[in-house]
């Protein structure tokens, strides 16, 4: 056995031995743990946008965008993004990771503070390892945290990343407040949008930093979002100004090198965003509502629930349980939790039947209290 895989069959051991081997089952039951927030991807007008873009466009953008990789699908998505999250100018990627790469690496020099949320995504994270920036991870959600940061540094450039809605706790980043301390440090906000898009925000429910671009500090943030969501697609997107958008476009490696964001992906993704109506996030938002109350969690700012757990091993129980009964849920579990808590992760979604409600409510709870009281 050579080095590398001697290296690697030891990692496996310890995995095993922790009971952290992951594995990629193909599931069928009541989908409580997919991201189809708003149920989209099996959508018939989503599902029919994808195939005739299909028919128009073939499978795959064939290159990057910069070569024969954008086609008309990309740019009509990417306008409909601009409108319906006001910013001025869009780019989209083959995923929402790729996007906050670009985001970051993009935004974020040699001589620039970076002030990083200690809940953001993996993504955000390996992203900010890219840069040569310097780096100061901050206490979860708390803008006092990020205005010391901002106050002592000694960088002349300061980029805040936050996510608008934090899927480990469920919790809301204060993005008016995060403005006005960008505005008084001279800063740029870079706002994940992952999960807000379709569930949080105002009137057109497209996240919360729609209604914070709309203030006059509009120029300080960048939002990124992934179409993998609510939207039932696959992709991301970077929104921001024109000099932000044209910034990515040239100096991006992960638009610059990889193959375009699949043309039926980015016709879905510009179907969904024309579904997002008050009724279909009315519908999404009971659902959270009964689960939380039910569970007796937070109603969180988006469609993720937490319900805590004892033990790894309790929480790895309580979903394998839950799938035996046709329910599937997710479970996170040290390493992935920042907070190193394991959680049972129901995931709220539109249209599921009051019956189906119901009953996904009784088994959830009486599980997770039957497998919290196993663990003692």
């Amino acid at each position: 056995m050579n080095a590398i895989a001697s290296r690697l069959t030891m990692a496996a051991e310890r995995r095993r031995a922790a009971d952290m081997d992951r594995n990629d089952p193909v599931l069928n039951g009541l989908d409580l743990a997919s991201n189809d927030y708003l149920g989209l991807s099996q959508h018939p007008v989503v599902r029919t946008a994808a195939i005739e873009a299909i028919d128009d466009y073939g499978t795959s953008a064939r290159a990057s965008r910069l070569v024969t990789g954008t086609t008309r699908a990309h740019h009509l998505l990417e306008s409909a993004l601009t409108e319906r999250l006001s910013h001025p100018a869009c780019v989209t990627f083959s995923s929402g990771y790729l996007a906050n790469i670009a985001a970051v690496t993009t935004l974020a020099g040699p001589d620039t503070l970076i002030v990083s949320d200690a809940h953001n995504h993996a993504s955000l994270i390996d992203a900010c390892r890219l840069t040569k920036a310097s780096i100061t991870v901050v206490a979860h959600n708390d803008p006092s945290a990020v205005e010391t940061a901002l106050a002592d540094r000694a960088q002349t450039e300061a980029l805040v990343i936050v996510e608008s809605v934090y899927s480990v706790l469920g919790d809301a980043a204060d993005l008016p407040r995060l403005l006005q301390l960008c505005e008084r440090y001279d800063a740029l906000l870079l706002v994940d949008e992952a999960h807000g898009i379709g569930v949080a925000g105002i009137d057109e429910h497209c996240g919360m930093g729609a209604a914070a671009g709309l203030s006059e500090l509009r120029e300080r943030l960048v939002v990124t979002a992934t179409l993998s969501k609510a939207l039932g697609s696959q992709g991301g997107a970077l929104l921001g100004s024109e000099l932000i958008r044209d910034a990515a476009v040239n100096t991006a490696r992960s638009f610059i090198f990889d193959t375009g964001l699949a043309p039926a992906n980015a016709a879905a993704a510009h179907a969904a965003l024309g579904l997002i109506t008050s009724d279909r996030v009315a519908s999404m938002a009971g659902a959270r509502n009964a689960l939380a109350t039910a569970l007796e969690v937070p109603v969180p700012a988006g469609a993720v629930l937490s319900v805590p757990m004892p033990t790894p091993e309790s929480g790895v129980r309580a979903r394998a349980l839950l799938r035996q009964e046709g329910i599937l849920v997710g479970c996170f579990r040290p390493p992935s939790v920042p907070d190193g808590i394991t959680r049972v992760r129901p995931t709220a979604r539109a249209g599921l039947s009051t019956d189906e409600l119901a009953h996904a409510c009784e088994r959830i709870r009486a599980i997770t209290e039957a497998c919290v009281a196993e663990a003692g």
